[in-house]
């Protein structure tokens, strides 16, 4: 069950930043703060609402981003296709605005960063498209099928080595004499210090 604190002069003329807290029964205060603070709605809320110049109730504001993070979640794209598009304008006017900037500058001092800029702004631009291409249009992956019947059947699809010939292949690596060594067990090798109290038992 919901509870919550009863209306008072304070809250009543609280401040648009203010996020509310419902204390779901047992669960404690600092819980669900911890609970609400960690919403996707609240944290993406409070981010806008700074940016905006605290424009808009950042209660509200969270209630309509998670109206359409469950459209998202329902199926329903248009809204993130269109921000993705909007986007995309957006990303063209700062690399045309930051590209005429440019060429009003003397010297390549002056002119470099903001092409540099200009073109981040186009990379940005491109790479926004092609996501909304990605979503409008899913690649189609086709996956090797094998159909087995009754029996014992092999199918190879190209040629791999076998797990045995790499353990055989592993196996030559092992046995092969790298410079001054040898494989012969009979030789001492050099003494190694050993830890004390992990001394072998005769």
């Amino acid at each position: 069950m919901a509870t919550n604190k009863k209306p008072t002069t304070e809250t009543a003329i609280k401040p648009n930043n203010v996020v509310n807290v419902d204390v779901i029964l047992p669960e404690t205060e600092d819980a669900a703060t911890a609970r609400v603070l960690t919403k996707p709605e609240i944290s993406a809320a409070v981010t806008i609402q700074q940016w905006q110049g605290g424009i808009t109730e950042v209660n509200t504001l969270a209630s309509e981003l998670a109206k359409q993070i469950d459209e998202a979640n329902n199926g329903n794209m248009k809204r993130p296709e269109a921000m993705l598009l909007a986007q995309a304008q957006t990303l063209d006017e700062l690399f045309n605005n930051l590209a005429r900037r440019a060429h009003r500058q003397e010297g390549i001092a002056m002119i470099d960063p903001y092409l540099r800029l200009a073109l981040k702004a186009q990379t940005q631009c491109r790479a926004t498209l092609e996501t909304l291409v990605a979503i409008k249009n899913p690649p189609i992956i086709y996956a090797k099928q094998a159909n087995f019947a009754n029996g014992h059947q092999q199918v190879n699809n190209g040629i791999t080595p076998s797990h045995t010939e790499e353990i055989k292949n592993q196996q030559n690596e092992l046995l092969t004499e790298l410079p001054d060594e040898t494989l012969d067990a009979g030789r001492k090798g050099a003494a190694i210090e050993a830890d004390k109290a992990m001394a072998a038992v005769g």
